[in-house]
Parts: structure tokens; sequence; C-alpha cells
């Protein structure tokens, strides 16, 4: 190799550095005040105030949480599996950071952009739930083994049907790259690919709620059966690992939203047209407005909506959400032979 070459590489490794670094520091400051928005949000929908006592309005909540859990005793089980016990929350953290890395922000900003974003996704995804899983089985507690074994089986039902969701998106893209999947969403009539594909769009928020454990669907940890299911034995340090990954996943399920289906950093030609100045706005914000609003979106429901019981959650994953994807799939399909 020639020097320049050498040179160039270097440069590259660095940008690539400097741009993980930033993407690594924006998730975990979104993950302390998503905490912080969850807790006012339904506070306001049950008409309280939430936290006030850390800071003006409790904005500093976050940061008196992270200390506490950094402080507290590692408490470990006497008969938990230890070497197990012990990497399970590392796992689970490590698989949802590492999805960041495909997933385009705006245009030319993306870690890794590769031809398969969305089965990488995925891949992560699966790869998770084994840190839930052998948590539940290391732990030697029967309430934390149910919550493993439960975690399993809703992650391999809501992932077939979150996938099946997006292969419109796929059809109609012709891509499995994020990025080019927002160009193409661009030059649709439409602008965004949630309009003709309304069907699989709600598959996917449906699958993308089930597939992070939240309410209504958060069988996993349900505290009135299993007290905390999976991690009822975790303490300090590490059951904040556990707690990142999960915000983490909502971050992640809201961004693979914006990307697919609501034009991630673009919004539609048919706005611009009669609102010219909205061009100007940059194309991070846009996105950042998307993702937050599905976030909303979770802090919503569990506000709202009770919690299913397991038969009607399996009952709603394999009877009704991947048949319904199956036939929005067919119909695209053919859409796409004939047009």
């Amino acid at each position: 190799m020639t020097i320049d070459t050498l040179i160039n590489i270097g440069i590259n490794i660095g940008i690539t550095i400097i741009n993980i670094a930033i993407v690594f520091a924006v998730a975990m400051l979104h993950v302390a005040y998503a905490t912080y928005f969850e807790r006012k949000v339904i506070g306001h929908m049950q008409v309280r105030l939430g936290p006030m006592r850390v800071g003006p309005h409790g904005l500093l909540q976050p940061f008196a949480d992270g200390l506490k859990l950094f402080f507290k005793e590692d408490i470990i089980p006497e008969d938990a599996d230890k070497p197990v016990f012990y990497i399970a929350p590392i796992i689970f953290l490590v698989a949802a950071l590492v999805s960041l890395a495909v997933i385009p922000y705006y245009q030319g900003f993306v870690i890794a952009d590769i031809n398969i974003g969305i089965l990488f996704i995925f891949a992560m995804s699966s790869l998770g739930a084994y840190g839930i899983v052998i948590s539940g089985w290391s732990s030697n507690s029967k309430y934390a083994f149910l919550g493993g074994l439960r975690s399993a089986a809703q992650v391999i039902s809501y992932e077939i049907a979150m996938g099946l969701s997006l292969v419109g998106v796929m059809i109609m893209a012709g891509s499995l790259n994020l990025t080019e999947i927002v160009n193409a969403q661009h030059e649709s009539p439409y602008g965004m690919f949630a309009i003709p594909q309304i069907i699989g769009f709600v598959v996917f928020v449906i699958a993308a709620v089930a597939e992070t454990n939240r309410t209504p669907f958060d069988l996993p940890e349900a505290e009135s059966e299993l007290v905390a299911g999976y991690f009822v034995e975790y303490s300090g340090f590490r059951f904040a690992l556990f707690f990142l990954g999960e915000y983490i996943g909502m971050f992640i399920m809201s961004s693979l939203a914006a990307v697919c289906f609501l034009g991630g950093w673009t919004i539609p030609k048919f706005v611009t047209n009669v609102l010219p100045f909205l061009t100007y706005v940059p194309g991070i914000i846009w996105f950042l407005i998307k993702v937050y609003a599905f976030i909303f979106f979770f802090y919503w429901i569990r506000a709202t909506v009770p919690r299913y019981r397991y038969d009607q959650l399996m009952a709603i994953g394999w009877k009704i959400l991947i048949p319904v994807a199956l036939v929005n799939i067919l119909v695209t399909g053919l859409v796409k032979i004939l047009l």
C-alpha cells in the first residue's frame, strides 16, 4: 500500500470512530431523557406532575437515577449460574447498540450503509432475545425463568409479523438498504410508504410494541404476575444495562418506522410544493420529529391500554397479524406486477 492509501484509510477510520461516538452519546442522552419524558407524559395523563424534586421541573432526575443505580449494591443470587448471569445484560445492551450502526439519520450520515440493513436489525433483535432468555435461566428463579420463556415465544411470534410487514416496503423500494428505501419514498407520489402500505404499517406498529416488551405486551416483565420478570434478580448497574437496552430498542423501532414508512429525513413533495419554506429545515429535524412522535405513542398506550393475557398476546400474533401481513404482501406483489 502507498502512503496516500494508508492516510485515506486512517482518515476513514477516524471519521467512523467520530460518528460512532456521536451516535453513542446521543443515544445515551436520549435514553436518559426518554425515561424523564415518559414519567412526565404519563404523569400529566394521570393528572400528576411527575418528577419535580431534582433540578427545575425535575430535569436532573435521570442523572440522579443513574447515580443511584451505579452505586447500588450488586446482589447476585447464591445459586445463580454466575458467568451467564454476568454476561446476559451485556448481550442484551450490545445487540441494541450495534443496531444503531445501520440506521440512516439523514442523507449521508450512517455508520454502516450496508445493503441488508433491515435484515441486520432483525438479526440483532434476535440476538438480544438471547440476553433475556439466559438472564431468566441463569437467575435460578421461577419468576425470572417464566419471564425468559415468555420473551422467547413473544419475540419469535412478533418478529415474524414484523418481518412480513416490511416485505411490502422492500417490494416497493426494490431494496433492503435503508437509505435507498428513504430515497424511494421521496421519489414516490405519496412521499411515504405509510400511505400505500397502511396495512403493513399498522402490523409493524403493533409488532414493534410487542418486540420492545412495552405495554400492553409487557408479559415477559409483568409486575402483577412475575414481580419483574426476567430481570427480577438483577440490581444496581446490571439492572441499568437492561433498562438502557429496552429504551434503545424503543429508539431503534421508532427509527425503523420513520425510515421505512414515514420517509425518514424527507418530507413529501406535495407538502413542499404547498409550503416551500419547509425545505430549509434540516433533514435531521424531520427525522427526530417522526422518531419522537412514535416514542410518544409508546408512552400514550402505556398510560391508556391494559395488559393482555398471554393467550391473547399469542393469538393476536399468529391468528391476526401474520395472516394480515401475508395478505398485504400478496396485494402489494400483484399491484407491483400489474403496474
